[in-house]
């Protein structure tokens, strides 16, 4: 049986959707345009004891058309003997998408992305647990010793070539490949990021000063002593950007529902009404009969107002969407359905 083209397109979308809910080294979402370079920034100290530190990163939101930054911060661990695995970018072949991070026994692959801190592109030097009780590395975490007495050090030589990229694979990113050991961490029992850390992205996602487009690579909290403490003491600002930000072919951000001139679509064909190319009107027939070229001109331009209204009521439709999965905090996989349906009707 011979698929169309466009049909295969679909089923891939929805085998993808599919994979994302049976595996936590998921596909969340997909673009054309990798992150920004990792932003410089010191560490907080850890609050107490069972804190693990869980570096930030670079989300992307559709509604704006914009990486953000979800700032890093300490995270009480979900169970005695669980470390975090962060979650990464990497270049899929034909879009970047976002590998979600996780916790279980041991670190798997993250991208080879030096987050520091401990995470310096494989496993994690940061400390280690000692049956419940977990004991930090001083040499790379912050740490109070009047209040936190399991510590040690231990000097890591750090061999990783140190830079601030923050994606695998692609034009620029790294090319770090998974070991057997990282591969085996990925298949063993892990759980996703707890609700603390859902609701830290998600203020983040409403903080508009740490839109990419906003701070230039520059976020003003680049790190929390705690989720979601953006206004407390304690938070930590981007000394200075990892690398010169140039948004590219992604324009300067937008009002919700709305997208930049430069928007760049989901891979594909175009997704809204607004990634359509400018159309032009129809030329003025000249076949030497003025009242027929007169009436065949009437006609065009009545049938050209028409497709144009069509296609502002659609996007005017597909923006209140857009504005309804913001208020709704809508996960990934939600606004990833709707994206589809989009790009259905944009089609048609």
């Amino acid at each position: 049986m011979r698929i169309h083209s466009s049909a295969r397109v679909l089923l891939l979308a929805f085998l993808l959707l599919a994979l994302s809910a049976a595996s936590f080294a998921q596909v969340s979402i997909a673009i054309h345009i990798g992150p920004p370079a990792l932003p410089i920034y010191v560490q907080p100290p850890c609050p107490a004891e069972g804190y693990i530190w869980t570096p930030g990163y670079w989300a992307y939101n559709y509604d704006y058309n914009d990486y953000y930054w979800v700032p890093g911060t300490w995270v009480l661990a979900p169970q005695p003997g669980f470390l975090w695995t962060p979650g990464w970018w990497g270049w899929g072949g034909a879009a970047f998408i976002f590998h979600e991070g996780y916790w279980g026994p041991r670190v798997g692959f993250y991208g080879g992305i030096n987050y520091g801190f401990g995470y310096f592109g494989n496993g994690y030097q940061g400390g280690r647990w000692d049956h419940d009780r977990f004991f930090y590395n001083r040499s790379v975490n912050n740490i109070n010793v009047t209040n936190i007495h399991n510590v040690y050090n231990t000097t890591i030589i750090n061999n990783t070539v140190v830079n601030r990229v923050s994606y695998n694979g692609g034009n620029g990113g790294l090319n770090a490949r998974p070991t057997p050991e990282e591969e085996a961490a990925e298949r063993e029992r892990h759980i996703g990021p707890v609700a603390a850390q859902t609701e830290h992205m998600q203020a983040a996602r409403s903080n508009p000063e740490l839109r990419a487009s906003e701070n230039h690579g520059r976020p003003p909290i680049a790190a929390t002593p705690r989720p979601g403490a953006f206004n407390e003491h304690g938070v930590v600002p981007a000394r200075e950007a990892g690398a010169p930000y140039n948004p590219a072919n992604r324009g300067e951000g937008g009002q919700p529902g709305q997208h930049p001139a430069n928007y760049v679509p989901r891979p594909g064909n175009p997704v809204h009404p607004s990634d359509l190319p400018p159309r032009e009107r129809p030329a003025a027939p000249n076949t030497g009969d003025a009242q027929r070229d007169q009436k065949y001109q009437q006609q065009q331009e009545k049938l050209f107002a028409k497709q144009d209204q069509e296609r502002q009521k659609l996007q005017q439709k597909q923006d209140q969407e857009h504005q309804k999965l913001a208020r709704q905090n809508a996960n990934d996989a939600r606004n990833q359905q709707v994206e589809q349906r989009h790009q259905q009707q944009t089609q048609q």
